[in-house]
């Protein structure tokens, strides 16, 4: 394996320039879904590594489980560094599964308890909560999920931007927002060099919802009013508004919760992105989302290899 298996560690750095880059120029669509494809498949590949170099690590310890051949020297030596790097891996491929476990349990904890708030209420798909605290978000679930909101933020919008609101919030729940919000949580969680692509993620799924919305109510301009509004009406972020906070569905009260509204208001005064399936090479987006998926192939060719090799060194190395 040698170096290689090292790659998939370091690879996500290739992603950096993409991730500002792809939020400032690219159809926010088409950004989600780059970014979060490269967030996962790195992800996936650097959490795969790690495995491999526990796997070498655990059979060096006293008493370990794993078969004795898995512990000779034809092991430890597809493995630059063994006895630091193979131990060092399983304390971290620990903590990255842990941390892991403990996003995905936050999230459906969260979504629950914002389901069992909406309990007695009407099976509405919109839920208009008498409260004096200015919020919105989107909670998805089956068939189609609900938009809740407050009268306090309804009350400091005219009906145009209350549409826009509404729309905005729908087309949280339409794509599946929550999704991509989530796979480059764990991403995140499973490689830190990933988080610059979450913080991008959060951003353009708020940018593809209004521009969503820009579209459902055929003007960009009272979308962004509606937007400003809602950033001066909300003020600190309430308990459920807060479910973008810290859990998975980061974002989605995107009307009720501070943010890079400035950049989103400025965006829609401006004139409509161009929706493309890939960058031009020939731009700067372009060039960083080639390195970027450059880096991807990378890795996956690395893990794949280092899998490999380690399959067929630990059955020549197991006794029949």
């Amino acid at each position: 394996m040698g170096v290689f298996v090292f790659l998939p560690l370091v690879l996500p750095l290739t992603a950096w320039p993409v991730a500002r880059l792809a939020a400032l120029h690219l159809h926010p669509r088409t950004a989600t879904r780059l970014l979060t494809a490269f967030a996962a498949v790195m992800a996936v590949c650097s959490t795969l590594c790690l495995a491999l170099l526990m796997v070498v690590g655990t059979a060096q310890l006293p008493g370990n489980p794993l078969p004795d051949g898995w512990s000779d020297p034809e092991v430890r030596a597809a493995v630059p560094y063994d006895e630091i790097a193979g131990k060092a891996a399983i304390p971290a491929l620990v903590v990255v599964l842990a941390v892991c476990a403990r996003t995905l349990w936050r999230h459906h904890r969260i979504a629950r308890r914002a389901r069992r708030a909406l309990a007695g209420l009407p099976a509405s798909t919109v839920v208009v909560l008498p409260e004096e605290k200015p919020y919105a978000y989107a909670l998805p679930g089956r068939p189609r999920g609900r938009v809740v909101v407050t009268t306090a933020l309804l009350r400091g919008l005219i009906p145009p931007e209350r549409r826009a609101l509404f729309a905005h919030e729908r087309a949280h729940l339409t794509a599946r927002h929550h999704r991509y919000l989530l796979a480059v949580r764990l991403a995140a969680r499973a490689n830190p060099f990933l988080r610059p692509l979450r913080t991008a993620v959060a951003y353009t799924t708020e940018r593809w919802a209004d521009e969503d919305a820009a579209r459902s109510v055929g003007s960009r301009r009272v979308v962004a009013r509606a937007i400003g509004k809602a950033a001066l009406l909300s003020g600190a972020a309430p308990a459920f508004a807060g479910i973008s906070g810290s859990s998975a569905f980061s974002g989605f009260s995107g009307f009720a919760s501070a943010g890079p509204v400035p950049r989103r208001v400025a965006a829609l005064l401006g004139p409509a992105p161009v929706a493309r399936s890939w960058p031009s090479v020939f731009t700067s987006v372009g060039l960083a989302a080639w390195g970027a998926a450059v880096g991807t192939l990378v890795s996956a060719m690395s893990s794949a290899n280092s899998a490999v090799t380690m399959f067929l060194i630990l059955h020549a190395a197991t006794p029949l």
